[in-house]
């Protein structure tokens, strides 16, 4: 199997579908999630919701990138986002990021294997392979603060 294939499928399994590593993915975690759970508050944590929308945010600014676009994304508006007020803008919510999701995972599969080891729009941010990577480790470890926040306010209903 290619390297891009491997990277893909190794995305879609912490997004979408897969077991392997945590034994869930976002996907399972957040789908029929009420609103209300996702944006729960618990002391001074950022909610599931904003987790949820800052790995989204982080596929969009990559997905962008391989697109031949610009990288547009900064940490520093990484959590700033808009309060989820409804079941339905949770919902839309987990729509786009489903779609990006499965969109980002056929770029990484398409990527040309040169792409791989080439630099980040600037050498700073490392390789292709670098942030792919990155971006998987990224999303396992707010998954696994997901899973604990959804224990924990399920404890305290």
């Amino acid at each position: 199997m290619k390297t891009q294939s491997q990277l893909a499928n190794r995305f879609r399994e912490v997004i979408l579908n897969g077991t392997w590593i945590a034994n869930t993915n976002f996907k399972d975690q957040l789908v029929n999630l009420d609103y209300k759970v996702a944006t729960a508050k618990i002391q001074n944590l950022n909610t599931i919701a904003v987790l949820a929308q800052h790995i989204h945010y982080y596929i969009k600014g990559i997905k962008n990138v391989f697109l031949g676009g610009d990288l547009e994304i900064r940490d520093q508006f990484s959590f700033d986002f808009p309060s989820v007020e409804s079941q339905e803008q949770w919902e839309n919510f987990l729509d786009d990021f489903w779609k990006d999701s499965e969109e980002f995972a056929k770029l990484i599969e398409n990527l040309p294997e040169e792409k791989l080891n080439a630099d980040f729009v600037d050498e700073k941010y490392g390789t292709y392979i670098r942030n792919i990577d990155a971006m998987i480790e990224h999303s396992y470890y707010h998954l696994g603060q997901i899973v604990l926040m959804k224990k924990i306010i399920e404890t305290q209903q």
